[in-house]
């Protein structure tokens, strides 16, 4: 059997064992070390599995995905999430389906604190969906809103998709950062072009009272100012001293982790038993997506020794589909394992196989990242799995909500994923003219 064969053969092993419900990083290393022995022999397979051990996690890099991590779930604990949506209702509540509108807004800011999609969707399904139901709007229409902009939180920066593609693709993780920028504003647009238009053209599906009577919380200037400060303030230090060129990307998690435990500890809404848990909880996620990357990083080796990715690459730029061919095969691949499993897992498995194929076929590999989160993204919305819908289901804690309502609630923002989606592919300087600054 000769080596591209054997490559074939272990990404049709590692399906089977997903499919049988192996952990993804098990399979991966159990797939990756028998493709090496039949490749080469035992003995290279065990020494290659120490050496990408070493090479994979030594990186003084690495040490920026505790720090975000924990940022994010620090800002979860203080309330800066419902601070960001008060803000936001309280500047948008006059416009029409403006609590829609300052949903996506104030989904977009706690994105920049947290970049973790989960976070946001739990946080807004408690908060947001209460008050807009409250004024009127359909339960639907509200769950829908918090799905669908809950995904900005992997693509404006900082992101854990993006540190996660970065390291995989050996791209610099502030340029990342910086090209999630563009494209997180166009789909914020988006969503709320959506809310607009829905609002305008399907009034049964946004609203179910014709007329909000409840009542609005009032917040004077000051108590405005102080729900603003700690969100800017935070903002500042982590985007502004990366891109000021006083942090580098630890640092500048460091230095936001910092942040966020001030804020946390002046509102008084953490104390010793629930610190220690956030620790823990930091630790666990930390070690889940470093043992993924280590065990992505051997399947990668192991495929580049089976000569697989080149055959490929070889593949599409002779045939008559070309690098857009190619481009569009995998983004079609990306949605539909995105019904299936969680979006770092699909990052895993496929950017091994289509990194080589598409650096071959001279697409831009920061263009190429964007478009991958945001595929990857819109596998958060999509059934059977639809991790976001089933976080906002299992966070409301409402045995009358359906998991059906929020898939077709959402269902509208997929479309705007779509449309978004294809401005960048037709237009990449909208993911690259920032990180190529």
């Amino acid at each position: 059997m000769i080596p591209v064969e054997i490559g074939w053969l272990a990404i049709g092993a590692l399906i089977f064992l997903i499919l049988l419900g192996m952990p993804i990083g098990v399979g991966m290393l159990l797939v990756s070390f028998v493709g090496v022995a039949f490749i080469r022999n035992d003995v290279v397979a065990v020494r290659m599995l120490g050496q990408v051990a070493n090479d994979s996690l030594e990186e003084y890099l690495f040490a920026v995905v505790p720090l975000f991590v924990l940022m994010g779930l620090l800002v979860t604990v203080s309330g800066v999430g419902r601070d960001t949506f008060d803000v936001f209702q309280r500047l948008l509540r006059r416009l029409t389906a403006g609590l829609g509108v300052a949903t996506v807004f104030a989904n977009a800011v706690f994105a920049a604190i947290t970049g973790i999609s989960i976070a946001s969707a739990t946080v807004f399904s408690r908060v947001a969906v209460p008050e807009m139901t409250r004024h009127g709007y359909t339960r639907k229409f509200a769950t829908g809103v918090v799905a669908g902009s809950s995904v900005l939180g992997m693509l404006i920066p900082p992101s854990l998709l993006l540190i996660v593609y970065a390291v995989l693709a050996e791209e610099s993780v502030g340029r990342m950062f910086l090209a999630g920028i563009g494209p997180g504003i166009v789909l914020a647009l988006a969503f709320t072009a959506t809310i607009l238009l829905l609002a305008h053209v399907r009034r049964d599906f946004v609203f179910s009272l014709e007329n909000d009577k409840a009542e609005y919380d009032d917040l004077s200037v000051r108590a405005l100012l102080m729900k603003i400060v700690p969100i800017v303030a935070l903002i500042t230090v982590v985007l502004g001293g990366l891109y000021g060129g006083f942090f580098n990307p630890t640092e500048a998690g460091a230095a936001g982790a910092f942040g966020a435990l001030v804020i946390a500890l002046l509102r008084k809404s953490l104390d010793r038993r629930s610190f220690w848990n956030l620790l823990v909880e930091t630790g666990q996620i930390t070690v889940s997506v470093l043992f993924l990357i280590l065990a992505a990083s051997f399947f990668s080796r192991m495929l580049a020794l089976s000569g697989m990715p080149q055959a490929l690459a070889s593949f599409f730029l002779e045939s008559p589909l070309g690098p857009y061919g190619f481009l569009f095969a995998y983004l079609v691949l990306i949605l539909l394992l995105g019904c299936l499993i969680d979006s770092i897992s699909i990052m895993l498995i496929l950017l091994p196989i289509a990194l080589p194929v598409a650096e071959a076929s001279g697409l831009d590999l920061i263009w190429f990242g964007i478009l991958t989160v945001v595929a990857i993204e819109m596998g958060l919305l999509t059934p059977p799995f639809g991790l976001s819908v089933y976080t906002i289901k299992s966070a409301m804690d409402d045995p009358g909500l359906k998991v059906g309502e929020v898939f077709r609630g959402a269902l509208p923002f997929i479309g705007a994923m779509l449309v978004s989606l294809l401005l960048i592919i037709l237009f990449p300087p909208l993911a690259t003219w920032l990180a190529r600054l």
